[in-house]
């Protein structure tokens, strides 16, 4: 068997660095441990968290990443770790026990993106986390979603939107996102890698929102509504998921042509929402159904 050797790479961040080998270190999983009580699956993680330094292992492919403590920097210890890495690959030791009981993480990444609405930061994940979306205004309303009455627990959480893999959260003006970010950042993580459900799926508020009910109220409306729905989905909806929020179609009234619907996530409240509604749903609509449109209206803009 020939020799593994280990690279020291640098990241972006950096409190992190990589120790890549030239062999595979794991098959199609990756890792994430943050203390020696977690890593009782990985026999080098456990070894790794013996320095003092090591804050957090991620194992993936054909490296190890090291997040490190303040308390050294990499260029006084890389060296020692990389040869430690080394050492113990070369002399035939574990990197995980597949089929130990003990904490496995699949890694979950999640990142803040801002939104056009000052209020409302977006946090997405590397994962689905909900078939569809929902919305929650209060912790009253976030009964069928123990991830959302969690994150209302913060004071300055006023708002939680959730869809496909991502959570929009509207905060309070007591706060600046620069002081809570991470710390919401952390929690959202922290909760989807512990596997507990975003929404329990024995509630009336998942089973109203399946993609069935869904379908079989569209079958319900007059041909224009249905129309217009369908315009929102293909143009409208694609590009507000992409600010983190959405606008839903709530009625069409045939005498007055006027449309109305309902703002979600980052677009309820958000400054430009009137802009985005007159000058871009509005005319597109007008445009697409000549005669048809007088108005379109946000019932909570």
């Amino acid at each position: 068997m020939s020799k593994i050797n280990i690279s020291i790479i640098e990241t972006s961040n950096a409190s992190i660095l990589k120790f890549e080998a030239n062999i595979f270190l794991t098959q199609y999983e990756s890792f994430e441990f943050n203390n020696i009580d977690e890593a009782k699956s990985s026999p080098l993680a456990q070894q790794l968290f013996y320095l003092p330094f090591v804050k957090k292992i991620y194992i993936s492919g054909n490296f190890i990443a090291i997040e490190r403590y303040d308390i050294v920097a990499w260029e006084d210890v890389q060296e020692e770790v990389s040869s430690q890495i080394e050492t113990y690959l070369n002399e035939g030791g574990i990197v995980v026990e597949t089929n130990n009981t003990a904490i496995k993480k699949t890694a979950v990444t999640v990142y803040a993106e801002s939104t056009p609405n000052p209020s409302v930061i977006k946090f997405v994940a590397n994962k689905k986390l909900v078939p569809t979306m929902f919305e929650f205004t209060s912790i009253d309303q976030a009964k069928s979603s123990p991830f959302a009455i969690k994150l209302f627990h913060f004071p300055f959480v006023k708002n939680v939107f959730i869809d496909e893999n991502y959570v929009s959260v509207t905060k309070y003006d007591i706060a600046e996102w620069n002081d809570i970010t991470m710390e919401l950042r952390e929690f959202i993580k922290s909760y989807i890698e512990s596997g507990d459900p975003i929404i329990l799926a024995d509630t009336p508020e998942f089973k109203k929102n399946t993609e069935a009910k869904k379908e079989a109220h569209f079958e319900t409306l007059d041909d224009t509504s249905k129309d217009i729905v369908n315009i929102l989905n293909e143009y409208v909806k694609p590009a507000v998921a992409s600010d983190g929020g959405n606008i839903e179609f709530q009625s069409y009234d045939a005498n007055t042509k006027i449309v109305k619907v309902i703002l979600q996530g980052a677009c309820s409240g958000c400054p430009s929402s009137t802009f985005t509604l007159k000058n871009g749903i509005e005319n597109m609509l007008k445009e697409m159904l000549k005669g048809k449109i007088s108005s379109v209206e946000a019932i909570n803009g």
